[in-house]
């Protein structure tokens, strides 16, 4: 299991700033302990740390004022969202105040015209689809949790939808952010594109809430499509899916969503969402345009999943059809829980190069068998990323050890390949290690850029950069 650092505090500074918060903004300001563990760690297995306070601001003036409070006094912020990120990224290792931005929830602005939104942090994905569906326009960026677009953003979080769509860093166009010193900043207009000096929108998205917090998100926005299909086929080995999809790729097919089950995962969405689907490596696909065009693009990969032994390939245009295939792949973690009820779920991922990805994929089962492990495997393969989800009996002291070493080990062979330790899920606590061993001297700069903002380490702390950069 991993233990969380704790980090030196600053009593007499956390003590003084929660009494000015708490005559500044009241009842706003909670200090029971339940509620500052649910603001501490709680998704895997890196170990909860409290932080002194919550606060819950309004408004951007609210939050600068909470910043400057804390700046004088010397005490970290912790920005908190929904709470589903998986690496540590909400724990308060020196303690402090939790800012949870739940309550800033308003969709400011919808540009149709202009296929642009601006919203407030604490505006969910799934609230803003919903405000948007009428106007025919939706925010395409799922990365399977109702996550909060804030959390998003600062993880640069990804998803289904990423093959066709990109990431949070291609779909932010710009922020309001409030810095270590309370001052507010904008780091660009609207505009689709912009060769006005640093880019530092993309330098805050990704951040983690180490370099400052998010108030305000403009968006890009996407058309709902005219017509979407679906379709899914087995496969006898995960070796053969993971060729379809890089053939699938080289060919140019614009698919918009490409996943992954292997076998395990397959047999837990048989059981929990009532599917009958064979238990054998499976590849759930979503193509989006007109009706010619999807059914062009099923047929074409119907074509080459043929060439690699794919076998019961079906797919279909109906909305309902669609939506059960597409909910039992978003409820993989609680199907896959029911393998071992009981054990805890070690959600980890990774992403490598896609002509890397059945070899890796391959070995990470390989591996998984060797030490024992129970490790199904899903993936939103067409960019090269996929999760393992150990599933630990947390009592056992040898299991843990095994799945520590899973963990580091997986890590390791995607970054020899070309690949990163993390596609999706950020670094926080839990990956620090790995970004050393991944970027090397790289992290140093990180480390400059992140002292020349916020000089007192107020932000975050504790995440990100180990303490060699």
């Amino acid at each position: 299991m991993v233990q969380a650092t704790a980090l030196p505090r600053n009593e007499a500074g956390i003590e003084a700033a929660i009494g000015v918060l708490k005559q500044q903004f009241g009842e706003q300001v909670q200090t029971g302990q339940s509620i500052r563990e649910q603001h501490g760690h709680t998704t895997t297995w890196i170990t909860n740390q409290a932080p002194d306070a919550v606060v819950f601001p309004t408004s951007t003036d609210e939050v600068a004022s909470i910043v400057k409070t804390c700046a004088k006094y010397g005490v970290p912020i912790i920005p908190f969202g929904t709470g589903t990120s998986l690496e540590g990224h909400v724990n308060a290792p020196a303690g402090g105040i939790c800012v949870d931005m739940m309550r800033m929830d308003q969709i400011l602005a919808v540009h149709a015209e202009d296929l642009d939104v601006v919203v407030q942090p604490g505006v969910t994905r799934e609230q803003l689809n919903t405000f948007l569906r009428d106007q025919g326009l939706f925010f395409p960026i799922d990365p399977g949790a109702n996550a909060s677009l804030g959390g998003m953003a600062a993880t640069r979080a990804s998803g289904t939808n990423a093959v066709r769509y990109g990431t949070m860093k291609d779909n932010v166009l710009a922020l309001e952010v409030v810095m270590a010193d309370g001052e507010v900043i904008r780091t660009a207009q609207r505009a689709k594109k912009s060769s006005a000096g640093y880019d530092l929108t993309r330098l805050m998205v990704g951040s983690e809430g180490t370099l400052g917090l998010m108030t305000e998100i403009t968006l890009r926005l996407q058309g709902i499509p005219e017509a979407i299909r679906s379709a899914r086929c087995s496969f006898r080995t995960v070796d053969d899916a993971c060729r379809a999809v890089m053939m699938t790729i080289q060919y140019g097919i614009p698919v918009a969503r490409m996943e992954l089950l292997d076998e395990m995962s397959v047999a837990a969405a048989n059981s929990y969402s009532k599917l009958s689907l064979p238990e054998t490596p499976l590849l759930l696909l979503e193509f989006h345009g007109s009706d010619a065009g999807v059914l062009e693009q099923s047929e074409t990969f119907a074509a080459i999943a043929d060439e690699f032994g794919g076998v019961d390939i079906e797919a279909t245009s109906s909305a309902e059809e669609r939506n059960k295939l597409w909910q039992a792949r978003h409820d993989m973690y609680w199907a896959c829980m029911q393998i071992r009820p009981g054990t805890k779920g070690i959600s980890t991922d990774v992403c490598v190069p896609i002509s890397k990805l059945a070899e890796c994929v391959g070995a990470t089962q390989q591996k998984a068998e060797e030490l024992g492990l129970v490790a199904p495997i899903v993936g939103h393969v067409g960019d090269g990323n996929f999760h393992s989800l150990v599933l630990v009996d947390m009592e056992n002291a040898e299991e843990r050890q095994k799945a520590d070493e899973f963990i580091s080990w997986l890590n390791g062979m995607a970054i020899s390949m070309d690949g990163t330790c993390t596609g999706e899920h950020g670094i926080g606590q839990g990956k620090r290690p790995y970004l050393q061993q991944e970027l090397g001297a790289a992290t140093r700069y990180m480390a400059a850029i992140k002292a020349a903002l916020d000089p007192d380490d107020i932000l975050n702390p504790g995440k990100i950069l180990t303490d060699k950069g």
